[in-house]
């Protein structure tokens, strides 16, 4: 895959070393001169172009007429907005993924500009940290389907709500599969009447409101 990536900064230079060491091609412009002196000495010297990320020639230069995904990553968001609409409307770039520095601006960043996908960093954070505080003990594993879904675990404790129930009685909502129970080092595969236990490790792929409701099945009992 050719990822182009508008901005050098500490994102636009992470994604990039990251898509380099999984032998994608990227190529990364970035115009200012302290950024560049850092990542000469973080990228191979052929990923980097020099210059402004919304000069018309240095774009077509970095390859953006074959480029399958762009990723503006610049410190602006009016710079990021415009590369989105150009690398759409004048290159048809496919796939078009942009960074909000200022969350006052999230609302901009839509299908008007040709953004595919925001990357709102101050409402990821926040988001992350409202789901760990709400889900106790249980642990987040895997996010599917763009976040909708999730793959999560949990130990059961004593005195949990879900101990000595069956599956099939739990009641629980469409979206919520119990994919496997880890017990005594093994591995059982479940099925309606498979019984939960103390210690039990279940892992599960559900949506929100399902880790709200396997929280409260397998939450350690309030005093």
């Amino acid at each position: 895959m050719f990822v182009l990536i508008a901005g050098g900064g500490r994102t636009g230079a992470q994604l990039a070393s990251l898509l380099v060491a999984q032998n994608h091609e990227v190529h990364l412009i970035e115009n200012r001169r302290e950024v560049l002196a850092r990542i000469h000495r973080e990228l191979p010297t052929d990923v980097i172009f020099e210059g402004r990320p919304a000069d018309l020639q240095l774009l077509e230069q970095a390859g953006i007429r074959r480029a399958q995904v762009m990723a503006a990553c610049t410190a602006n968001d009016a710079d990021n907005l415009a590369l989105c609409y150009i690398a759409r409307v004048m290159f048809n770039v496919p796939r078009i993924i942009a960074r909000i520095n200022n969350p006052r601006n999230a609302w901009l960043f839509d299908k008007k500009f040709h953004v595919d996908v925001a990357l709102n960093q101050a409402a990821i954070l926040a988001s992350l940290i409202e789901e760990e505080m709400s889900l106790g003990d249980m642990m987040t594993l895997l996010k599917l389907r763009r976040g909708k879904y999730s793959l999560v675990e949990e130990k059961i404790p004593a005195g949990a709500k879900a101990v000595g129930k069956a599956i099939k009685d739990l009641n629980l909502l469409p979206t919520t599969v119990i994919a496997a129970i880890i017990r005594r080092g093994e591995i059982i595969m479940p099925h309606g009447a498979t019984p939960l236990e103390e210690g039990d490790e279940v892992l599960a792929v559900t949506d929100h409101a399902g880790m709200d409701q396997l929280a409260a099945l397998f939450s350690r009992p309030t005093k």
